[in-house]
């Protein structure tokens, strides 16, 4: 275990100086990312919610402890055991650097670094941990209490003495190259950019939201999700860190002339100002993964007509700087909606968490195809020929959203006072736009509920019901109605492959 931390130690120090996703850990980590089964893949959602990444990591550094110490159980056997298990480790790392698509050569160095500093660390280890041939040793080993009437030697015995020294200096070694790595890892931080980024004024200012868009009502969700509480689902579990002057974003493909832009030139065309509701296809019926901001960025579908798209193409394969892909309709942002290059949200520059500095946002699709964060990289093309990311896990390739609601109050499994109270929550049918929501109680006859005003179809919209609770327990449930009068489905169905269905309900005691 003492040679697995070292190893963690030196990966973590290597990483530091090259990049900190380089670690063994984060890059074995991604690989099993890579090849998660999307119920699975829901499950830790639902599961652990944003804290997902660090259980996954967790659970790598346990898995890493307990073979480490069946491996150093059989070292103590014979050495060559314990050196065969560490080139297994090493070539898991390796595999797991080399493989991930925006590789680099030096990554594989963390993985060498590590698997070298536990082939040193290991035999000398065990050669402390011998036990030394004396008579006074034998006699009284380490950890046994010396035989009755013998004298109690002063301290610890030698050989327990030279494993404490050796190990201590192995646990030192391990801790330094951690605090090293994160120290040095600091320098690819993008913290102090973001926050002394100023970005011009909209092109058109978006109006002020009409009289009534929120509710104000205590436990509601506001009509704008703060950045601290907007969702984060995504596949990286270090972020990227992409200064603002050296993003480059290429436009190629199926396109009449290649374009390649920087943040400078792209935050000089006119910029859009809209809100704009986004949601992840993992959220389940009544769930938390969606919210709604005010998005600035630069027309998507501009850029693409000053490329020029050929015939056929009939996607938007989008690359992020770690390597993820997620495949656009090429209809979805040429029709008019507010496809945005966005490099704002809520009048600050892009969180890091959230895409710093341009991410797409894409109304009317789940996040996995139209909300690339870190976008670096568009390729027009089709999708007869390029297949993105969760595409190629099963999940749909166009993922429109489906038109769903939440009850986000009174909770679930809560109690309430009997009489007059509200049941209220929030709506969505993004492009398309949210005309009813109705409330039933036991399932009994739906009730509309009152609906807030909204700036456009490309938002969630809030609604409050008055409900006369009487006393004992109660079932509430809730379903919207879209523009195009298509009603929510009672169907339960679960987010893969294409966005969970079903009423959103909550159980509630009246007293």
């Amino acid at each position: 275990m003492l040679a697995g931390a070292v190893a963690v130690g030196a990966g973590q120090l290597v990483a530091g100086l090259i990049s900190p996703g380089a670690s063994p850990v984060v890059a074995v980590g991604q690989l099993q990312i890579d090849f998660t089964p999307p119920a699975l893949k829901n499950f830790a959602i639902r599961a652990f919610g944003s804290h997902d990444k660090q259980v996954l990591v967790g659970g790598i550094l346990v898995v890493l402890a307990l073979f480490a110490a069946c491996l150093g159980v059989l070292a103590l056997r014979r050495l060559a055991y314990g050196l065969a298990g560490l080139g297994v480790f090493a070539a898991i790392g390796v595999t797991a650097a080399a493989t991930r698509s925006a590789a680099t050569p030096a990554g594989v160095l963390p993985a060498l670094a590590a698997a070298a500093a536990a082939a040193v660390a290991l035999p000398t280890l065990i050669r402390a941990a011998a036990r030394p041939g004396t008579a006074q040793y034998q006699a009284s080993p380490a950890g046994h209490p010396p035989p009755p009437g013998s004298a109690a030697p002063a301290g610890p015995p030698p050989g327990r003495r030279r494993f404490l020294i050796v190990s201590g200096a192995a646990a030192g070694a391990a801790a330094a190259g951690v605090l090293a790595g994160r120290a040095l890892a600091g320098r690819f931080s993008v913290a102090g950019a973001q926050a002394a980024l100023r970005l011009p004024a909209p092109a058109v200012p978006v109006p002020a939201l009409p009289a009534g868009a929120d509710l104000r009502i205590a436990g509601l969700s506001p009509f704008l999700t703060s950045n601290a509480a907007f969702y984060r689902v995504d596949t990286a579990i270090v972020l990227p860190q992409v200064a603002p002057d050296s993003w480059m974003l290429r436009v190629h493909g199926l396109v009449r002339r290649e374009i390649t832009i920087s943040f400078g030139q792209l935050i000089r065309r006119p910029l859009i100002e809209d809100y704009i509701t986004i949601c992840c296809v993992s959220n389940p019926v009544g769930g938390p993964y969606i919210g709604n901001a005010l998005w600035l960025g630069a027309s998507l579908a501009s850029l693409l007509r000053q490329a020029g798209i050929r015939a056929g193409a009939d996607q938007l394969l989008c690359t992020s700087a770690d390597g993820f892909t997620s495949g656009v309709p090429v209809q979805a942002v040429l029709d008019g909606r507010d496809a945005l290059l966005a490099v704002a949200m809520n009048r600050a520059a892009l969180p890091v968490a959230h895409g710093f500095p341009v991410r797409m946002v894409v109304p009317g699709l789940y996040g996995y195809v139209s909300a690339c964060k870190w976008i670096t990289d568009i390729e027009v093309t089709t999708y007869a020929t390029s297949t993105a990311y969760w595409a190629q896990r099963g999940w749909d390739a166009q993922a429109p959203i489906k038109t769903e609601s939440r009850i986000d109050l009174p909770a679930d499994g809560s109690t309430v006072p009997s009489g007059r109270t509200t049941a209220a929550g929030v709506a969505w049918a993004q492009h398309k736009g949210i005309d009813a929501v109705q409330v039933r109680v036991d399932r009994g006859l739906w009730q509309p509920a009152t609906l807030a005003a909204v700036p456009g179809i490309d938002t969630w919209r809030q609604w409050a019901w008055p409900w006369q609770a009487t006393p004992g327990p109660h079932l509430i449930e809730a379903r919207a109605t879209d523009a195009t009068g298509y009603t929510q489905t009672p169907a339960q169905v679960p987010p893969e492959p294409n966005g969970a269905t079903g009423y959103p309900a909550v159980t509630v005691t009246v007293r």
